[in-house]
């Protein structure tokens, strides 16, 4: 929201969790971010580059996909065909200690 206010909008907030919306359309691009520990749905298919600290993950996501995201730093991009359209459920009570710096970048399936 901070970052790249343009492409996330927050769909309902609460003291322990936040529902944002994201949106975007090939070759946008968000600045640095973060977020925390969050759980991803898709609702379109989509084709993304995650980058951050030197690595890069390809993210390819069909339509209807739940994914896991660890807390993480990262920035990305938009390298695919279609636009981007996803929820993310993003927890506010963190676990303890800091994000791992080696945490798979974007969603993961568990």
């Amino acid at each position: 929201m901070v970052t790249d206010p343009q492409l996330y909008r927050v769909l309902w907030e609460n003291e322990r969790v936040r529902v944002l919306e994201y949106r975007d359309v090939p070759g946008d691009a968000t600045h640095l971010h973060s977020h925390p520990d969050s759980v991803m749905v898709t609702l379109s298919s989509f084709q993304r580059v995650i980058s951050a600290g030197g690595r890069e993950a390809q993210v390819d996501l069909e339509a209807g996909q739940v994914r896991w995201l660890d807390a993480q730093e990262h920035q990305g991009r938009n390298v695919g065909e279609t636009a981007t359209h996803s929820v993310f459920i993003e927890l506010k009570e963190p676990r303890p200690g800091t994000p791992r710096q080696d945490a798979a970048l974007g969603p993961s399936a568990s």
